[in-house]
């Protein structure tokens, strides 16, 4: 691996961590169990009822295997992509000789379709094999090989197997021959980033430079002029993929974060997973470069849009139309994208930014969208999925409002554009990855997640046993065993919506240094040494700031890390003529009888009353209120029972 600067921090290798834990040990089990065969049945067009996927016959015609045209979007390449990262992942975790031989066939396959040259793009392989690199703005070829790229090295440190590295090396050179600032090269890059975090990583296992240049080159210039894409759309005379006809140029460059060059940014705008994909990138330069400027803007967009454009879920994106941002604290409930792409995007970034400063809200809001936004994309079952995920559904409104039809009340068995589902799959598969970091003398904890994990530190090796319970009950317990009587640094994470945390070391209460958001605790360790931590899991009522309008007069409920949200079938229809008062008392109550168990939040409210109104649309008469009981359940338990309304934001009675 290339060398970090001074002060950074690296993430623990994922064959090192192995995840026990009462809550997330279901997902990675349904994610092996479940999702990837599933999604490989999607991928070979075997849902009944589902949208095609059309992504392996692709493969198959690009290889000569078979005949025919191509199906699907331009980009399914990178659905393939995707699962085998996320097979790659899966691996790590356990080795599965059955799903390892069905990867092994798919990398042939893929190694099969693959240019002499090493260009690999089925859609131009199959469709429009003399227009390579000729429509970057629409075309989707450098994200297609970014995810073949991210699958490779998933594979590569899962397996050891370098076919799909090799080959994916191949193609970078080729990406490498193609591009840069050198006379007769294209000095551009792709309407949609991918390619540039894959590129860190490619250079993180191959220790080869001209990848981390080339990923560099490609955020260098973006943004600057003149417009690379209105130059590109002159060359193909102005047509477009999409409509097969001649179109105006390209003229919101703000859509993919080209309106200014990167470390000239200060708000998040466009296209929100490109964005973040792009922030990704440009954390991980930081990392390898030490670049000051990519720093900064990174610290800047990350305040923009964690402060004024995020869903209190973790959700980005306002408005469907360009999967994007808006404006700041513009942030509708009931027609918002907040793509479940979006906040995996996010939870790179976050993760990326960790790895630079220790700061605890990097890993608060990565915790917030994995804890809500990213597992409410799936269903309990691993076979259906959200692709937006709103704060306020109506049924009727998502069927009969065209404005509201990218919302849907219930989970879709699969998409013809179908990034989501496969980027689940990798994050769940890789979420070990996430729990800590570390530098010479100090373990840095992120994410309560039962684990056991082993750290090579300056002075030793040790092992950590941490036994959670902290969904539900806040409680975390770590054992420490190092290889030899050592001195070093825990540093565990304060969550943001805990109002305190009781540490005890060795049954000895203590109070640590606590800064940016962590405690320190620095001692001698020996074998067997616990730390037991205690959070506070008062259930908060949560206010929007002032000018997000959409919530003016409602609160949110959240207790530990899970926001709430009313559903109908626990409360009926018209949700949003209920007012919770603010005195009533907010009680946690654990029912087993969803999803295996969760905590509910159970109270007293008011609701308009409705019954005497007749065929009355409007009248001078007030409102009449009945008390009712209200259950309030996690977000990312909605749409898992029967459909109907839901709303996370409750109007507020004084």
């Amino acid at each position: 691996m290339g060398i970090s600067p001074k002060g950074s921090y690296q993430a623990v290798p994922l064959q090192k961590v192995q995840i026990k834990d009462p809550f997330w040990t279901k997902y990675m089990n349904l994610v092996k169990d479940t999702v990837i065969p599933y999604q490989w049945e999607a991928l070979n067009d075997r849902i009944k009822d589902a949208e095609p996927s059309y992504a392996i016959r692709n493969f198959e015609i690009a290889a000569g295997r078979k005949k025919g045209g191509f199906g699907g979007m331009v980009f399914q390449d990178s659905d393939v992509a995707k699962w085998l990262e996320a097979v790659g992942y899966s691996l790590s975790a356990e080795r599965n000789p059955d799903l390892e031989n069905t990867a092994d066939e798919v990398i042939d396959l893929v190694v099969e379709a693959q240019h002499e040259d090493g260009y690999l793009n089925t859609y131009f392989t199959i469709k429009e094999p003399g227009k390579r690199w000729t429509n970057l703005y629409e075309c989707h070829e450098l994200y297609c090989a970014g995810h073949m790229i991210e699958a490779a090295v998933a594979y590569y440190r899962a397996t050891g197997k370098r076919k799909l590295l090799d080959a994916m090396c191949k193609f970078a050179d080729h990406i490498d021959e193609h591009f840069g600032v050198e006379s007769g090269k294209i000095r551009g890059y792709d309407g949609h980033q991918e390619i540039e975090l894959a590129l860190v990583k490619l250079y993180q296992v191959t220790n080869n430079e001209k990848y981390l240049k080339l990923s560099q080159f490609f955020i260098d210039e973006r943004g600057t002029e003149p417009n690379f894409f209105v130059e590109e759309w002159e060359k193909r005379g102005g047509m477009s993929h999409w409509s097969g006809r001649r179109v105006p140029a390209p003229h919101y460059p703000k859509y993919n974060q080209a309106h200014v060059p990167v470390r000239e940014q200060t708000e998040a705008v466009g296209h929100s997973v490109r964005a973040v994909y792009m922030y990704t990138a440009m954390a991980d330069l930081v990392k390898y470069t030490n670049d000051e400027g990519l720093l900064e803007a990174c610290r800047r967009l990350w305040e923009n849009m964690v402060h004024k454009q995020m869903y209190i879920t973790g959700g980005i994106g306002s408005t469907y139309q360009g999967e994007a941002f808006t404006f700041n604290y513009d942030l509708p409930n009931d027609t918002n994208y907040a793509e479940t792409c979006a906040s995996i995007g996010l939870i790179f970034f976050a993760q990326r930014m960790l790895q630079l400063e220790a700061k605890g809200e990097y890993a608060d809001v990565l915790e917030r969208a994995l804890y809500n936004n990213l597992i409410a994309g799936m269903s309990a079952d691993g076979k259906h999925y959200f692709y937006v995920n709103p704060l306020e559904v109506l049924p009727e409104a998502s069927e009969k409002d065209p404005g509201k039809r990218h919302v849907k009340p219930v989970r879709q068995k699969w998409y013809g554009c179908s990034c989501c589902p496969p980027n689940v799959a990798r994050l769940v598969s890789s979420l070990g990855e996430y729990i800590f970091t570390y530098n010479e003398n100090t373990i840095f904890t992120h994410l309560y997640i039962g684990n056991e994990t082993n750290v090579t530190l300056a002075q030793g090796n040790v092992h950590l046993v941490m036994d959670s319970d902290y969904e539900w009950n806040g409680r975390v317990k770590v054992t420490v065993n190092p290889e030899q009587f050592i001195s070093f640094t825990l540093s565990f994470r304060v969550p943001g919506w805990s109002s305190a945390v009781r540490f005890v070391v060795n049954g000895q209460e203590l109070t640590p240094e606590i800064r940016d958001g962590y405690a320190y605790i620095h001692r001698q360790w020996q074998q067997g040494d616990q730390i037991e931590l205690q959070m506070d899991m008062e259930i908060q009522r949560l206010y929007a700031h002032p000018e997000v309008r959409a919530n003016a007069g409602k609160i949110a409920l959240q207790r530990g890390p899970f926001v709430y949200c009313l559903e109908e079938v626990d409360n009926g229809k018209t949700i949003g003529s209920i007012l919770l008062p603010s005195d009533a008392v907010l009680m946690g109550k654990f029912d087993p009888s969803i999803l295996n168990g969760v905590v509910t939040i159970e109270t007293c409210a008011v609701q308009e009353e409705k019954s005497d109104w007749g065929h009355t649309l409007y009248r001078t008469k007030p409102k009449e209120l009945e008390e009712i009981r209200i259950k309030a359940v996690p977000y990312f338990v909605w749409g898992n029972r029967e459909p109907g309304e839901m709303s996370v934001w409750i109007r507020e009675k004084i």
